[in-house]
């Protein structure tokens, strides 16, 4: 059995994508989706358009949005416990500044992952737009240079978790879960 240096992995995986950035059209891209996700305002501001345009599923829409500011403000918990600083990547500075110094898990991707969750539930669309648009925003941290990919996969698992265990609260009394006989 060979031993696999994770941190190491992690650090090499990480400054392989920051490469990206020197794209141009990738650094805009990646710029774009790194403040649109701050502080889960894409998601949420999707989550209320939804909410006003889906008038049948008007509640459902709401509460999938509050999960995802319950999940965003989770991971904001779990940053402020493990304390895990932001990457350093020599000669490559980040694309972009951070709220934070701590990196651990990526807010961008618990948000990110929670509204892929619960708004795919709602909709078909819904289910097929928010899922790449997700990945998109996880992978921009990466490339940005804010995160190591370890804080992006646990940060997507966090609201993806939190998204599944608000399941049932969010489509309270209702019979019609995406895919379901009323879709």
């Amino acid at each position: 059995m060979r031993y696999v240096d994770c941190a190491a992995a992690d650090r090499r995986l990480m400054a392989a994508l920051r490469d990206c950035g020197s794209e141009p059209r990738v650094a805009a891209a990646a710029r774009a989706l790194s403040f649109t996700g701050e502080h889960g305002a894409l998601w949420l501001a999707a989550g209320l358009v939804g909410a006003v345009a889906d008038r049948e599923r008007r509640g459902a829409w709401l509460r999938a949005t509050a999960l995802v500011g319950m999940a965003h403000l989770a991971s904001m918990g779990v940053k402020r416990l493990v304390r895990r600083p932001r990457p350093e990547l020599p000669a490559r500075e980040p694309l972009v500044r951070t709220v934070g110094r701590h990196s651990f898990p990526s807010s961008h991707a618990t948000s990110a992952a929670a509204a892929a969750v619960a708004f795919g539930a709602l909709r078909p669309a819904a289910r097929h737009l928010a899922p790449p648009l997700a990945a998109a925003m996880c992978v921009s941290r990466l490339v940005v240079g804010v995160h190591y990919p370890t804080d992006v996969a646990a940060g997507a698992v966090l609201g993806g978790l939190a998204a599944r265990l608000g399941a049932r609260w969010m489509n309270r009394g209702r019979g019609w879960m995406c895919g379901g006989a009323n879709d």
